[in-house]
This record gives C-alpha cells, structure tokens and sequence, in this order.
C-alpha cells in the first residue's frame, strides 16, 4: 500500500470506474475505507455522487475525516476531487446542513437562473471547459475541453484565483478548482473518454505518479 493512489471509500461514487480508468493509463491503485491505509497513500482521489450531507456523515462515521485532513492540509498530499467529493471541499452547501471539509474557502449553491430560461436541474451530458490554469491540461490538443458533468449543485470558491476552469450552463459555473496539493473537478474524468484521460494523465504527473 505504501506509496500507492488511494481512492477513497465512504460508501458513494464510481469508485470501480475511476480506478479502471487509472489503469488504463498503467496507474495502479487502491480502493479503501481504512484510515490507516489512507495514512500511507502519497495520491488520494475523493469521487462521489450523491447528497452533500451523506457524504460528510459517512466521511465522519468511517473516521475518515480527520486522517483525509492531516493528509491534505498538513502533509500536502496531492488530491483530486470528482463531482461530490469536489464538493466536500467546501464549507458548506445549500443541499445540507453539514459542514463541510473546508479545505477551500468556498460554499456549495444550487443551480438558478435568475432572468434567463429556466433549465433542466440536474445539468446532465457533455460540456465545453474553458480553463484559467492549464496545469491539468497541460499538453492537451486543441479541443480536447469537453467532459461529462451530472450535477445539480457547484462550488462558487471566494477567491477567484482558487478557479481552475468554467463551463456554461445557463450562467458561468465553475467547473475545476486548484489550490496548491488540491485539486478538484465537477465532472467526471473517469467518464470522458479521451479527454477525462488527458486530465488524469496529467494530475497523475502533478501527484508525482507519472506511469
């Protein structure tokens, strides 16, 4: 275990998928609850899909917060967050009352357009990205910026610097954010083909996991 990528247990998410899709890119790695194992892993991955307030609760009931914390704040693990687990690491989110990870200054708000056509909630299928910092895509081919969201609810970070990419859906969204070891996206890489490999290729590089 020591070394490896973790990809985090806590009962929600395609957590099969985003490890086949490592795979694929000849990156091992694990699928684990265990704090213990969490504590050794030198890359964690965060997916999930779901309610914001499930998946706080299931992260503290498992013991997994504290550890994920200490990883991430203190130790500057390298994480990727997918979707919910995006999500998680804000302060707090409109579809609950828990809070969040914190681990980004930013809150969790529900799709709303105010004066415009009123859209279908989820925001469900393929969507361009334009990216602000390219770190994750970096050497990718023109064109190479659409990927696979199903979300009802996005983060809205309180520094604009924090924002990694957008995409439009009815109003401009945030899409991924970086901060230093953190990294997350609202879409699924593990379901955009080529182009969900082209991110993963390259935060496995950042993480230091470079196949």
């Amino acid at each position: 275990m020591s070394g490896s990528i973790a990809i985090v247990d806590y009962g929600l998410g395609n957590l099969g998928s985003v490890k086949n899709m490592l795979r694929k890119l000849g990156a091992s790695s694990v699928i684990t609850a265990q704090p213990e194992e969490l504590v050794q892993a030198t890359a964690l991955i965060l997916p999930g899909v779901g309610h914001f307030d499930t998946g706080m609760k299931n992260l503290r009931s498992r013991g997994l917060e504290a550890v994920l914390s200490t990883q991430v704040l203190e130790k500057k693990v390298p994480i990727l967050g997918i979707c919910l687990g995006v999500q998680l690491f804000a302060r707090r989110s409109e579809e609950g009352a828990e809070p969040g990870l914190g681990w980004i200054a930013a809150d969790v708000k529900r799709f709303t357009f105010p004066g415009g056509p009123q859209l279908p909630v989820p925001h469900m299928g393929w969507n361009e990205v334009e990216w602000t910092d390219s770190k994750l895509l970096e050497g990718a081919t023109r064109g190479e910026t659409r990927f696979y969201f199903v979300h009802s609810y996005h983060v809205v970070p309180d520094d604009p610097e924090d924002v990694a990419a957008t995409a439009t859906y009815g109003r401009r969204f945030v899409a991924a954010v970086t901060r230093g070891n953190i990294m997350g996206a609202q879409f699924h890489p593990e379901k955009s083909h080529r182009f969900g490999m082209a991110l993963l290729r390259n935060w496995l590089k950042l993480a230091g996991h470079a196949p």
